[in-house]
């Protein structure tokens, strides 16, 4: 199959960052289609050897183990192409379909790697350009809207010039290979669906936990804010994975069919449940990684008195019978006291206690990042007598190690899946804008309390007002246990 994958924004950071290298990985696993031309479209001019050795001198950055070799380089660079493109002149976009059009490839991707609100530009003159045919893809990448109504309009314009099948808006989290093996875990195996429900879950949590600050992203970070960047998006998704009923097959459609049903029984927030269930935190000056580091207001660009959010924590329900009573705690922040994230099934605990002394209960622990894999958190007795108290024990299984010849990144995963045209790992228009409606009322409380986020230092795991959301229910987050 003969491909033709183009970035837009092609000396941007995500594609210099994530894209090329991930797709350098799937060359170097021999899993990208042969007969391929990778083509990066931006501002500056420059011909092709001077953007492949710019290319070269971004990957020395790329982790090791994942660098290319000189002449791994050499062959793949072989399919990468450069075009000056100014994204708002219509004769650029004709030109670009001109280069297409010389060999007329069977599947054509083109990736938006740019800034949002250039999407609907680049849509329109995609479209008036003709480059919308039913073998073109367009990849959209988030966040995708700032709230529901620049995102419904996005929506709106991406459905006037493509069709939803053409459409393949990326969460990259949904590429892990720990969070595609949520579905196998779920529906390939009989061991744990009879009590994946609430007579025998007491509580879910869901924590992604970053330990770096904001960085030289500041700009951005202050006008998206925790809540946008990872609950609306990259945690929803998550919940929907862990709480959706079986799906009636493996098609993308009937996948994301359910996933839409768990957003849809979310229980909505009034200004009442945000200012009860949900906290808003700011890491301040503080210690990471044995050194000290600066809170978000010094941070670089960060406007003096900014209110921007950096950690989210939430409680909130799924309204249905599986899930009924049954509270899911989701978290995310920046400069917490480890990266870390995962899905914590936490089990209900024994009705009659006949051991001495506590017993923690059963735990599932699916690890997304830094570690991939599961962990089932069992009681035992230490000398196998039924006098003794029990200790806990642990069945742990890495990923990593399990399949580690197999293991696929996410953005090559994705890649992968939109030049092969499969949807089931993207989100689908109207589940975007759910998951918004859903943030929605969060946002505009916030927009009104002047109060701000709470104070938390840096290297911490976030605000007291974290834990005291979860102690209100007689639970307590996994590193409190």
């Amino acid at each position: 199959m003969s491909f033709d994958l183009v970035f837009f924004g092609g000396t941007g950071d995500l594609t210099w960052r994530k894209l090329m290298p991930a797709l350098f990985q799937a060359f170097r696993h021999g899993k990208l289609p042969e007969n391929g031309r990778i083509l990066a479209v931006a501002r500056d001019e420059m011909p092709d050897e001077r953007y492949r050795e710019w290319l070269k001198e971004r990957f020395r950055e790329v982790e090791e183990g994942k660098r290319p070799s000189d002449e791994e380089f050499e062959r793949f660079a072989s399919l990468v192409h450069y075009r000056r493109m100014d994204l708002s002149q219509p004769d650029h976009y004709s030109r670009l379909k001109d280069w297409l059009g010389e060999r007329n490839a069977d599947t054509v991707v083109l990736y938006l790697a740019t800034s949002p609100h250039l999407f609907t530009q680049i849509c329109e003159q995609l479209g008036a350009a003709g480059l919308n045919g039913p073998k073109v893809r367009v990849v959209l990448e988030k966040p995708l809207g700032h709230d529901l109504a620049s995102a419904q309009q996005i929506n709106r314009v991406v459905r006037s010039v493509f069709d939803e099948t053409q459409a393949f808006r990326i969460d990259h989290y949904l590429g892990k290979p720990s969070v595609q093996n949520l579905m196998a875990l779920r529906f390939g195996n009989a061991l744990f669906e009879p009590l994946w429900r609430r007579e025998s879950i007491s509580n879910i949590q869901i924590t992604l936990a970053e330990s770096l600050g904001v960085g030289t992203r500041g700009p951005f970070y202050d006008s998206t804010g925790a809540l946008r960047d990872m609950i609306q998006n990259h945690a929803l998704q998550l919940l929907t994975m862990i709480a959706m009923e079986a799906p009636a097959s493996n098609d993308a459609d009937a996948i994301r069919d359910e996933k839409l049903k768990v957003l849809r029984a979310l229980k909505p927030f009034t200004p009442e449940t945000v200012s009860r269930d949900v906290v808003r935190g700011q890491y301040r000056a503080g210690t990471a990684g044995g050194k000290s580091v600066p809170g978000y207001l010094e941070e670089g660009k960060v406007p003096p008195g900014s209110h921007t959010e950096t950690f989210v924590a939430l409680r909130t329900e799924v309204q249905n019978w599986r899930w009924a009573g049954v509270p899911f705690y989701l978290r995310t922040g920046k400069r917490l006291a480890a990266r870390d994230a995962q899905i914590v099934i936490n089990f209900r605990p024994v009705p009659h206690p006949i051991f001495p002394g506590g017993s923690c209960p059963n735990r599932l622990i699916i690890k997304l990042q830094p570690e991939d894999g599961l962990e089932l958190q069992l009681m035992a007795a230490k000398g196998g007598s039924s006098t003794e108290a029990l200790s806990p024990v642990s069945l742990d299984l890495d990923f990593d190690k399990a399949f580690a010849a197999d293991r696929v990144g996410a953005y090559e995963r994705l890649l992968l899946d939109a030049i092969a045209g499969r949807l089931n790992l993207f989100v689908r228009s109207d589940e975007q804008e759910q998951a918004w409606k859903w943030v929605e009322p969060i946002l505009n409380y916030w927009k009104n309390d002047s109060t701000g986020p709470r104070s938390y230092v840096a290297g911490t795991w976030g605000p007291p007002a974290a834990s005291a959301l979860v102690a209100r229910d007689g639970h307590s987050w996994i590193e409190e246990c």
